[in-house]
């Protein structure tokens, strides 16, 4: 692909970071990258990867950059964002990886100097593993990346471009729409991993030993790096209240079928279920729902008992 941008800077080089930059270096999208990181260990991997051009500190890591990527997290943005903005230029852009928008959109933009913009980001791509030793050039190919709205309406379209040129499909949403959205689709599904995985501590000592595919994709994201997403629980707590409360209703629901063997609304919620997940959430073409370790008594429900379950996907 043409090149988009002459130099990118790349603040934060761990996992989202590091693929920012492998994958602009990689596929021609910047002709030069530039990194800033704490750590020694990863400013050398970094290099070493051809990850990026060179390592810089806070203070200069924005000279001379068209785009400055803030991959660190969400709570260390601004500051972040202060201590590199004396070496913005007229005309840089800056964006973000971030897993919520409202509050970046409410403070960084003031933090910027005259010439300078904030369009903000995020890629709807990552792991449960953290750092730049899992950093991949592949990361975002065919992933969604949310892109906000701006007053600059070339910057906006050339953060687009810098998403595209990294593999990933574009959509524009407004901030505080796009934290509700996720909150439906990320936040509160890592809400759930996390209370199961909790909730684990009760469970019989044999079970993980039983444990099936199912069980595997259901936990993955329980995986995930606690202080992380603890901060990004927090910062999107007002979108979350909502759906919290309809989950919560929804799995009462199903107690109390269940503590009712009522096998009949059983049947009606879960037939709900699927059809609005298969409304919300449509898999691809040729993909099919795989069956699982489900077994059914043929004395209640009949037929040989096998049961069709869909996976989830980030």
């Amino acid at each position: 692909m043409s090149r988009s941008f002459e130099c990118v800077a790349v603040v934060g080089l761990g996992l989202l970071g590091g693929s920012v930059a492998l994958a602009a270096k990689r596929r021609g999208v910047a002709a030069r990258v530039v990194g800033a990181t704490r750590r020694q260990d990863v400013r050398e991997r970094a290099l070493r990867e051809g990850a990026v051009d060179e390592i810089a500190s806070l203070k200069d890591v924005a000279r001379g950059a068209e785009l400055v990527v803030l991959a660190t997290p969400v709570y260390a943005m601004a500051d972040t964002l202060r201590q590199l903005a004396p070496g913005l230029g007229e005309g840089a852009i800056v964006t973000d990886v971030g897993s919520v928008k409202s509050p970046l959109i409410e403070t960084l933009p003031g933090l910027l100097p005259p010439g300078a913009v904030y369009v903000g980001s995020h890629p709807m791509a990552g792991s449960h593993e953290r750092g730049m030793n899992h950093a991949r050039a592949d990361l975002f190919e065919g992933a969604t990346c949310v892109v906000t709205e701006a007053q600059d309406a070339r910057a906006v379209e050339r953060v687009h471009e810098f998403w595209r040129g990294l593999g990933a499909v574009t959509v524009r949403r407004e901030a505080m729409t796009h934290d509700v959205e996720v909150a439906w689709v990320s936040h509160v599904p890592h809400v759930l991993a996390f209370a199961f995985a909790r909730a684990l501590e009760n469970a019989p000592a044999g079970a993980g030993a039983v444990a099936g595919s199912g069980f595997r994709d259901f936990t993955r994201i329980a995986r995930s790096d606690a202080e992380l997403w603890g901060d990004i629980l927090t910062a999107n707590r007002k979108a979350l209240t909502a759906p919290l409360q309809r989950v919560g209703a929804a799995l009462t629901e199903l107690a109390r079928a269940i503590e009712a063997a009522d096998a009949e609304v059983l049947e009606q919620i879960l037939a709900s279920a699927r059809e609005t997940l298969s409304r919300t959430s449509p898999l691809p073409s040729g993909e099919h729902t795989a069956c699982t370790e489900t077994n059914t008594p043929s004395s209640t429900r009949g037929g040989d008992g096998t049961g069709d379950r869909s996976t989830d996907h980030e």
